[in-house]
């Protein structure tokens, strides 16, 4: 399957308004994958955050009350939609995070400026996951920790067969994959593993792993 064009503005502004039209409806239907599928993975990512802490695609803000209150937090997010709704979240908290639109695939940062990098069940929608790893590997620190957690592609083949047919409508209509898997983006990139979990029935999978040079 062809990936969408990072490069391609076009493209971009029809995702950004993909977006933009979920924003409203985002939070519940996280909460209920939340409940029934993600269970705590929101709190075992950001639990381990620390320093200067970069959250990619981070929507609506639904990690914010799950970082430790030292971290010097920023955030990007592709749809401004989702974005207001985040500063709203971060003023409730109340939580200092520095947001701004953003895309993944071309971090606007230089090399090496963060200690943690965070991405929570977005590398699904970024349209070039392979490119959005490599950014958040290029501007994490030497020693520096990428934490994610996502849905996956299942471990037995009656259940990627049924993903790849619901790829044929999801993908098309909301950019939605389910046969990823971050970790291989991770390794390629020498990554070294230091925390790695996969559950229910192996469709999540969460890891922490060490930029080692």
């Amino acid at each position: 399957m062809s990936r969408t064009s990072s490069s391609d503005p076009a493209n971009r502004a029809r995702w950004r308004t993909a977006w933009d039209k979920q924003a409203s409806t985002y939070d519940r239907q996280m909460r209920f994958f939340d409940r029934k599928l993600f269970k705590d993975s929101r709190h075992w990512v950001c639990s381990q955050a620390g320093g200067d802490v970069l959250e990619v695609a981070i929507g609506t803000g639904l990690n914010l009350e799950h970082y430790p209150a030292d971290v010097r937090l920023t955030g990007i997010e592709l749809s401004p939609a989702m974005l207001d709704l985040a500063r709203t979240r971060a003023i409730d908290l109340p939580r200092e995070v520095d947001l701004r639109e953003g895309d993944a695939h071309r971090l606007d940062f230089a090399d090496a400026s963060f200690d943690t990098v965070v991405a929570t069940f977005s590398m699904c929608a970024i349209p070039d996951d392979r490119q959005a790893v490599a950014e958040m590997h290029r501007v994490l620190r030497p020693g520096g920790l990428l934490l994610l957690a996502d849905h996956v592609a299942s471990p037995n083949v009656v259940g990627r067969a049924i993903q790849r047919l619901a790829e044929a409508v999801t993908v098309r209509v909301a950019g939605e994959h389910f046969r990823r898997r971050p970790l291989t983006n991770v390794l390629e990139l020498g990554m070294v593993i230091e925390r790695r979990e996969r559950f229910g029935m192996g469709l999540v999978e969460r890891l922490a792993a060490r930029k080692t040079n």
